[in-house]
């Protein structure tokens, strides 16, 4: 607790390259002084071209320096005179043949050494650092950063006791691994002494590309085509049984169902109107009434079955009559034998 880990090298192999690449069995510790002395002598020479890095590369008799700078133009020369000058001194240092390559910084308010650089250049113009590291915080945040955090250490502002003050805008996570974080130091000097400038950047998330075992890329690059053909050669015969069983339940519940609607409908009445006719039709004491009753029986069947009830009326009302005059015989068959016995 208490320490800061160095962000690049905390992510170095994960977000980030080496700064030297090249490899050495025997004179690994002359190749790494020398290293160190071509960047000392790049940044010396080129103090004011805005040099954020330098990466190196190492062949067999060659050396390929490429410079990170915001102001390509100055590092180039009029001509290229510069970079002439320049390759010159690294071939006379290291000995060997030296290759160097420009790239351009397109926002160096986006690069932490460059922003720290920046503000370490205003403390020794006597800027006010307070007014420097706003001005710093403010620019890069307008340029897109999800966080920035700017810390001077030292005499500030000509006091007896050194302190610490820190500016901070956004979110700097500084334990994310996938957090682009760019982390960039420097010092002013000063007629009170040293400052030393540190800045953090977070300009967001960056997710490196998976990573397959051996046996997946294997797996991937040769698949197995036996299993397969197997497979899909048994799994039309397994699904082919199962559907015929059960398309052959679901036919017979589809035909019972139709007959069933069909026959409340069509056979009920009709047996109604044949049950209705046959006690009308046979009439013994008058077979020609009833002929002629049965024909406009069948008609009024045909227009409307209400009728039929109607046409039984008159036939019960005709035996009524007959016993209406047989009473008034038997009274004139009473007196006469009543007479006879007087």
């Amino acid at each position: 607790m208490g320490h800061k880990v160095h962000p690049i090298g905390f992510r170095l192999g994960i977000l980030y390259p080496w700064q030297s690449k090249w490899f050495a069995d025997k004179n690994y510790t002359e190749l790494l002084h020398e290293d160190l002395s071509m960047r000392r002598l790049i940044l010396k020479k080129l103090s004011d071209a805005a040099v954020s890095r330098v990466e190196l590369e190492r062949n067999a008799n060659q050396v390929i320096v490429t410079i990170h700078t915001a102001k390509p133009g100055i590092v180039i020369g009029r001509g290229g005179q510069k970079v002439d000058e320049l390759r010159t001194e690294l071939e006379k240092m290291t000995g060997r043949r030296v290759r160097v390559n420009i790239i351009e910084i397109r926002q160096p308010e986006l690069d932490a050494y460059l922003v720290a650089r920046s503000v370490a250049d205003q403390l020794e113009r006597r800027v006010a650092f307070r007014r420097a590291m706003k001005q710093a915080v403010t620019r890069t945040m307008q340029r897109g950063a999800r966080g920035v955090k700017v810390q001077v250490a030292g005499r500030l502002g000509g006091a007896e006791m050194s302190r610490r003050e820190t500016e901070k805008d956004g979110r700097v996570p500084l334990h994310t691994l996938r957090a682009d974080v760019d982390f960039g130091q420097a010092e002013a000097a000063t007629t009170f002494g040293r400052i030393g400038v540190k800045a953090w950047i977070y300009r967001g998330d960056i997710l490196p590309e998976r990573r397959l075992s051996p046996e997946a890329d294997a797996a991937i690059e040769s698949p197995p085509v036996a299993p397969v053909a197997a497979a899909a050669v048994a799994a039309p015969a397994a699904a082919a049984a199962p559907v015929a069983v059960a398309e052959a339940p679901v036919a017979p519940p589809v035909v019972a169902e139709a007959p069933v609607k069909e026959t409340p409908v069509v056979e009920a009445p009709v047996a109604e109107a044949s049950v209705a006719k046959p006690p009308v039709a046979p009439t013994a004491e008058t077979p020609a009434a009833a002929t002629v009753d049965e024909a406009p029986a069948e008609a009024a069947v045909a227009e409307a079955p209400a009728e039929a009830p109607v046409a039984e009326a008159p036939e019960t009302e005709a035996p009524v009559e007959t016993p209406v005059p047989e009473t008034p015989v038997e009274s004139a068959e009473a007196p006469s034998a009543t007479e006879r016995e007087a």
